[in-house]
């Protein structure tokens, strides 16, 4: 379906499922907090199932596309380009008065193999990622707020993972590609997205010394995505993610998290899906104590198109809807916890 087509669509969609005054949605309520509550966007889901699109016009006000602006998708062959997908899903969030966050320009995974496989010297490899970044920050700006510019360039150890793009550019690809994304939209809010850095430990320092050290030479970055990919048994505590985003905001930056899921064990028992809303509360909690925190965004708005399963078995329900939609605890809590929020507070 074209995107104008897609647009009409959704837009007599969102007509017919939101009542007149209600004021109770995750959207409606973050809005009042002065947030952004968003999801990972399922663009084929969203063209096949109308129940998940009824859902994320409900629910939320900011998206981002899943894989349809990574790099093996909008570029399979050098030189073309294919916005099928992303075009329909800017055009879902236009209709419904979304946010879109652009994800991800430069990262080392979906890479294509022409790229992969291919033999490019460093000022080739350099053209041709210059060319990726202006190319979709061009197409779609003033359309799209945001872009993760780039992503998990930090190891385990918070030194600087060697990457298909260190090795082949060198070091200051990730300069010259925020520099590269600002020049093509100087109006979007330019982002570095990682996981496993949301509170204290060595990837939270390698990452905190990353964009401190792009900031003082003067890289164009605004924000710091915290992934939060994280079970009841591993998440950090709420208190560390806060201190981490209280001194990235004092090198200039605002945080989001970005990607959020809390995985648990299959079938999820009721004291776990307990613990889940716990845990999401915890974490927007932290965010709405820093005003430079804008946004809060999970992984998949359901269950049912919930990434977790496929890679790691016997886990699952993470997100805050089931496979059905229905509502879990942690959606009540994070409902409540916006309701209560002070309006201005960011």
């Amino acid at each position: 379906m074209r995107p104008r087509a897609l647009a009409a669509v959704f837009a007599l969609t969102l007509a017919t499922t939101l009542p007149a005054g209600a004021a109770d949605t995750l959207r409606d309520l973050a809005r009042k907090a002065d947030l952004h509550f968003g999801t990972a966007v399922d663009v084929e889901a969203l063209d096949s199932d109308p129940a998940y699109a009824r859902l994320l016009a409900r629910e939320f006000n900011l998206v981002t596309p899943e894989n349809a602006l990574k790099f093996s998708v909008v570029q399979p062959e050098r030189g073309r380009f294919d916005f099928t997908r992303a075009d329909a899903l800017v055009a879902f969030a236009e209709a419904h008065a979304m946010r879109v966050n652009g994800h991800v320009l430069v990262w080392d995974q979906q890479l294509p193999d022409w790229l992969t496989q291919g033999h490019f010297s460093p000022d080739e490899l350099r053209a041709i990622l210059h060319e990726h970044i202006r190319t979709l920050v061009t197409r779609y700006r003033g359309r799209v707020a945001s872009w993760d510019v780039a992503a998990e360039a930090v190891g385990e150890d918070g030194k600087p993972r060697d990457t298909f793009w260190s090795r082949g550019i060198g070091p200051d690809y990730l300069a010259l590609a925020f520099r590269w994304a600002h020049e093509a939209d100087p109006q979007a809010r330019l982002r570095y997205n990682d996981y496993g850095g949301e509170g204290a430990g060595a990837k939270s320092d390698g990452i905190y010394t990353l964009v401190a050290d792009l900031r003082t030479r003067r890289v164009p970055i605004d924000a710091v995505g915290l992934q939060m990919h994280v079970s009841l048994s591993d998440a950090p505590r709420a208190g560390d993610v806060r201190i981490n985003m209280k001194r990235l905001a004092a090198l200039g930056l605002q945080t989001d998290i970005t990607e959020m899921d809390v995985m648990l064990p299959l079938p999820a028992s009721r004291a776990a899906l307990r613990k889940q809303a716990v845990l999401y509360g915890g974490m927007l909690q932290a965010c709405l104590a820093v005003p430079q925190c804008r946004s809060v965004s999970t992984w998949g708005a359901s269950d049912r198109h919930s990434w977790i399963p496929a890679f790691f078995p016997g886990q699952g329900a993470a997100l805050l809807f089931d496979a059905d939609g229905r509502a879990k605890p942690a959606y009540f809590g994070v409902r409540r916890i916006l309701r209560s929020a002070k309006a201005g507070k960011h």
